[in-house]
């Protein structure tokens, strides 16, 4: 005797509605928002002390934070390994996840990291242990054009539209801006310090300056004009073009303690210059320094660095006056820059690290690991805590190639300690 139609029907339709239920869950479970804090389970590693040499290699970039981890950008992740001077990528150390935001931007002061995602929530991380210490609000990050290579080096080591600064009081602000809206939050707890609107499209964050102020360009209304924006209110203290300089500007930050922020000079090139005027910042004006004129200067402290003619030159950054000057090195050029150190790299790519207030050296050795060789030509550089990280290129340098093309290996990223 079978079951009556009108049973089997009802039945049906119960196991229908069940598997749509089913499906709705699923899907939720898979798609809706959604974070994954996985915190540290070791203790917090020691500083770490190498000899100066090479590292190892790193198939991401590594952004050293408070001298023991290195922390990594990856498409929905921010995440940390340690120690910080291992060979090769360990275990995460702690992870942080979001769905379905993407990752933008990672900063790090001292053992906080603030990560930017594509939503624009600011989310603070604690070092040591992994744990989320705030959560805020921020304009959605410009939306940009350029490729997103796989060693995420432009989200740790230059994030477009997140900065940070110290207040002359000693607090420490980030940045955070999109093409229409900034905002300032205090990293220290993650209470938002002011929020203006900006104009859309004509106007950009260049970084920020070591005296507490967010840079722009504003090319909105006539000649474009930099503006210094206090980064305790948001209020603009001061435009300012450079005396006698063109309609249209470039204008590139020099000596920042990373990335584009505290930084304590720039460049203003107009177009058709070979490298423009330098200018130290206060607060306020700029004021002339051609010490650091040429291309490649750079500033540490109130010292200018050059490469003239194959020789490098150490020079008060404010008065011009030559104080040092290194003849031996062979060619060179100016890599990058950090408190206490100036990285040189040689044709041959031996990294070469002075003092900048002496010329004394202070180490050189091969950029070479295992059996990769020299014949590399450098990429991104990231630097920190007397560590130099730089993206090895495949030559010639294709820049529209795809990343095993662009990339001289898989492990593209080397890092050594100087």
């Amino acid at each position: 005797m079978g079951i009556p139609r009108g049973r089997r029907r009802l039945a049906m339709a119960v196991v229908a509605l069940l598997a749509t239920v089913a499906v709705v869950v699923i899907g939720y479970r898979v798609l809706a928002p959604a974070e994954v804090s996985t915190v540290a389970r070791a203790d917090y590693p020691p500083a770490a002390q190498p000899a100066a040499g090479v590292v190892g290699r790193l198939p991401v970039a590594p952004l050293i934070v408070d001298g023991r981890l290195r922390v990594y950008a990856a498409h929905r992740q921010v995440y940390a390994d340690r120690p910080v001077d291992w060979r090769y990528r360990t275990t995460p150390y702690w992870s942080y996840r979001r769905w379905p935001a993407e990752l933008t931007g990672v900063v790090a002061s001292g053992s906080t990291v603030v990560s930017r995602w594509s939503d624009g929530r600011l989310v603070a991380l604690d070092a040591p242990t992994g744990r989320v210490l705030w959560r805020a609000d921020g304009p959605e990050p410009v939306k940009s054009a350029a490729v997103v290579r796989r060693t995420g080096a432009a989200t740790v080591w230059d994030p477009s539209g997140l900065h940070l600064t110290e207040l002359p009081d000693g607090r420490t602000v980030v940045v955070a801006s999109g093409d229409a809206e900034a905002r300032g939050v205090e990293v220290r707890g993650g209470r938002q310090l002011w929020r203006v609107d900006l104009p859309g499209g004509c106007r950009s964050d260049v970084g920020t300056t070591a005296s507490g102020q967010l840079i722009g360009l504003d090319r909105c209304a006539g000649p474009a004009t930099v503006e210094f924006r206090d980064a305790a209110t948001g209020a603009v203290r001061e435009r300012w073009r450079p005396p006698g300089g063109a309609d249209e500007l470039v204008v590139t930050p020099l000596g920042c303690r990373t990335g584009r922020s505290d930084c304590p000079a720039l460049r203003t090139a107009g177009p058709g210059d070979a490298a423009g005027r330098g200018w130290l910042l206060g607060t306020g004006e700029p004021v002339a320094a051609p010490a650091l004129d040429p291309a490649g200067a750079t500033v540490v402290g109130e010292r200018a660095v050059v490469v003239l003619d194959g020789v490098a030159v150490g020079r008060s950054a404010r008065t011009g006056a030559e104080l040092w000057r290194s003849a031996d090195l062979g060619a060179v050029r100016v890599l990058a820059a950090q408190p206490g150190r100036v990285h040189l790299l040689t044709e041959t790519n031996d990294l070469v690290t002075l003092d900048p207030a002496t010329g004394g050296q202070l180490s050189r050795f091969s950029l070479n690991v295992g059996r990769d060789g020299t014949g590399w030509a450098p990429g991104a550089v990231g630097v920190g805590g007397g560590f130099v990280a730089v993206e090895r290129l495949r030559r010639p340098v294709n820049p529209d190639g795809d990343d095993k093309r662009y990339y001289l290996t898989s492990e593209a990223v080397i890092l050594a300690a100087t």
